[in-house]
């Protein structure tokens, strides 16, 4: 293949360009934001569920408390009406009177006893209302965290989005002058390649590969016209010659 020296000398330019864009990509794809606001999506999730578990242990408290509740409630009116049968003498039978006051003796015992099951009840609940109000903020506090994460990444990801599309602007353009066969040869090779096509020749050695160019290759380099395009016979990318190249 041919093209002119100026050409082959474009062709650095549209590399120079591409590996801009390898850097800017590699750079959008690596911002440490991203790694951050993974780590926090991780512990939000975990705190969420957290949450989630003392909010049910609250509800379930809740509903003990008012069912603990109730049965004291019941105890406490049986009482009140055993207690209004015996202040009304109208239970005159001794057997009857003691029974009855026997009752009343253990509907207040078993009221005490509910009482304590209600005490009980109620310091576990006031312990999950404490829980939940803690990991509730902790979740507020782990979201701001994300919120500001994501909003540095936001604004960085633009301005790398913006300096992306003005390198890609500036490729079209200089591609563009290169002829199409010798483009077509760069862009083929450097998907081979990992992203370098082509490179320059400096002090005999490929500045793709970073090998020295044996003396036979050089010489064969040395007596191809000009205009002829050369490959490192190493890496088999474009080799551009300059005046730097050694020759």
């Amino acid at each position: 293949m041919n093209a002119a020296p100026a050409d082959q000398i474009r062709l650095l330019d549209v590399q120079a360009l591409d590996v801009r864009l390898q850097q800017l990509a590699h750079k959008r794809k690596s911002l440490p934001e991203h790694a951050e606001i993974e780590s926090l999506t991780k512990d939000l999730t975990q705190l969420r569920d957290l949450l989630v578990a003392a909010q049910t242990e609250e509800s379930d408290t809740a509903r003990e408390q008012t069912k603990a509740e109730q049965d004291v409630d019941q105890v406490r009116q049986r009482a009140v009406r055993d207690q209004q049968r015996l202040d009304s003498g109208a239970v005159t039978s001794p057997k009857d009177l003691s029974n009855l006051q026997h009752e009343i003796a253990s509907l207040a015992k078993r009221q005490g006893d509910l009482e304590d099951v209600v005490l009980e009840v109620m310091e576990r609940r006031e312990a999950a209302q404490e829980r939940v109000s803690e990991l509730t903020e902790r979740v507020s506090s782990v979201q701001a965290k994300i919120d500001d994460a994501t909003a540095r990444r936001d604004a960085a990801t633009e301005e790398i989005d913006g300096e992306i599309a003005s390198v890609t602007k500036e490729r079209e353009v200089v591609s563009a002058a290169v002829p199409a066969d010798l483009l077509k040869l760069y862009d083929k090779l450097r998907a081979q390649q990992g992203g370098i096509g082509a490179a320059k020749l400096y002090q005999r050695t490929c500045q793709g590969c970073r090998q020295e160019l044996a003396i036979t290759e050089m010489s064969e380099i040395r007596k191809a016209a000009p205009d002829t395009v050369v490959r490192c016979e190493n890496c088999r990318r474009i080799l551009v010659r300059t005046a730097e190249s050694g020759l």
